[in-house]
């Protein structure tokens, strides 16, 4: 009897899986702190006798040569990729046997195009097909995108990946459980995966590449891409390269005048506590990087890459937590950090900072009142992605998507500034840029369905 176990990497909108019998166990797309891995692995009681990269992958650091080289696992990479480290190449229609007792073996299929170099794997029980690790290739109802790679190859790897779809949609039973590595919250998925599990027969009716002819498909999917977090570039190389070991051990402590010290360097010194606590006091000129939010993802986006950081948290788990995720993107070690009250984090003297949270009712009536109207002297900031705001915006605002607030704070008119996003995540993150350079900013914690509600004028474009 075989078990696949599902790692979530929630933060990244990704998983991993560890897939075995009695004995012994496969791991698919680790990610770097494979001290998870490890603990999966010893819950079952099996030892793991393979890992297997799908491609080289460009939204996180894997965990791949560390893991082999822990368990003395045999390491399998798509033959095609150019990797400096020693691996097992593995090539189209190549079988690997996972646990003999069980019956249980990998058969490799090549299905390029969320890169070109990209595998997927049936999980073969007896010889009969249980599931297939489709990593960025079928995703649940999408694909993976094409145009990480090199906008040359974009479009012919968007084909490729109708091909590779059809490929495991006529190769494989409908019964077969597909089991992606990206969708579910990724920004390597080619538009959003809804539900958390499928099939090959369910994508067959549900999914655009197995819907739609392959002109259609490929127009629409080029036509839909979003933008590319700023981290991406640097993932593929790291991958490349082997990723060194992760140290997860606690930063040195920072108190109140190396704070200080740091924050009149340049450095970034980011807040993990929720928004809410942020906006009611905080070190003047640090960042609020929700802890509980997409952390890796946006701070790794947003900060000049190598830039030091200072992290600043409410507990020592939490401090913890954030450390594990953003080793994952490349943040391998924190130049410092604190944790305990924000009274602590400032000298003797100095007051914290604070700015004001509203919601769309307020701006409206804000505008109602005063007769400020946004482009006016009120400045209404969006932050959200560029696909965002064509489906609807607010009337005179001013739009600069968070992940390129901090290198365009100058185009942002005098004036108070009301800041939103779709929920108030990204619009706490934008406040606190604001905040940081002096700017008298409202941040607005709401979902952006409330705007027209509220009576706020909503164009699309």
């Amino acid at each position: 009897m075989f078990f696949v176990d599902t790692i979530e990497v929630a933060g990244l909108g990704n998983r991993s899986y560890l897939a075995g019998g009695g004995r012994e166990a496969v791991v698919i797309d680790p990610p770097r702190d494979v001290d998870r891995v490890i603990a999966a692995a010893a819950r079952r009681g099996v030892r793991i006798s393979h890992v297997v990269e799908t491609h080289v992958h460009n939204d996180y650091v894997t965990g791949g040569p560390e893991l082999a080289r822990l368990t003395g696992a045999v390491y399998l990479v798509p033959a095609g990729a150019r990797v400096s480290f020693e691996r097992t190449p593995v090539r189209d229609g190549d079988s690997t046997v996972v646990d003999a007792d069980a019956g249980l073996a990998l058969r490799a299929l090549a299905t390029p195009g969320h890169t070109p170099h990209h595998t997927s794997y049936v999980l073969e029980e007896g010889g009969a097909v249980v599931a297939v690790f489709t990593g960025g290739s079928l995703l649940i109802g999408t694909v993976g995108r094409p145009d990480l790679v090199e906008p040359r190859l974009t479009e012919d790897l968007a084909r490729a990946q109708h091909a590779s779809a059809h490929r495991l949609a006529d190769e494989l039973p409908d019964e077969t459980a597909v089991l992606p590595t990206h969708g579910f919250g990724s920004f390597c998925s080619a538009g959003r995966a809804e539900g958390s599990a499928t099939t090959i027969g369910k994508e067959k009716s549900a999914n655009e590449a197995l819907t739609r002819d392959v002109d259609t498909f490929v127009a629409d999917l080029l036509a839909g891409l979003d933008e590319v977090p700023a981290y991406y570039a640097h993932m593929g190389p790291a991958n490349a390269a082997g990723p060194a070991p992760v140290d997860l051990t606690p930063p040195a402590v920072a108190d109140a005048d190396e704070i200080a010290a740091r924050l009149a360097a340049g450095e970034w010194v980011v807040d993990l506590r929720n928004r809410v606590a942020f906006a009611e006091g905080h070190v003047a000129g640090s960042l609020n990087f929700e802890a509980e939010g997409q952390l890796a993802t946006y701070l790794a986006w947003l900060i000049p890459w190598g830039r030091p950081v200072t992290l600043l948290a409410e507990s020592a788990g939490q401090l913890a937590a954030a450390q594990r995720e953003l080793v994952r993107v490349g943040i391998d070690r924190p130049a410092a950090a604190a944790t305990g009250e924000p009274s602590t984090w400032v000298r003797e003297g100095e007051p914290l900072a604070a700015f004001r949270r509203a919601t769309f009712a307020d701006l409206a009536d804000v505008t109602a009142v005063t007769g400020r109207h946004p482009g006016d002297s009120l400045v209404v900031l969006d932050v959200r992605r560029s696909s965002e705001r064509a489906r609807g915006f607010i009337e005179g605002s001013v739009h600069i998507p968070v992940h390129a607030l901090h290198g365009r704070l100058g185009e942002i008119p005098a004036g108070e500034v009301w800041v939103h996003c779709a929920g108030g995540m990204r619009a706490a993150i934008a406040a606190s840029l604001l905040d940081a350079a002096g700017r008298e900013v409202v941040a607005v914690d709401d979902a952006f369905t409330a705007a027209e509600k509220a009576g706020l004028t909503v164009r699309t474009a």
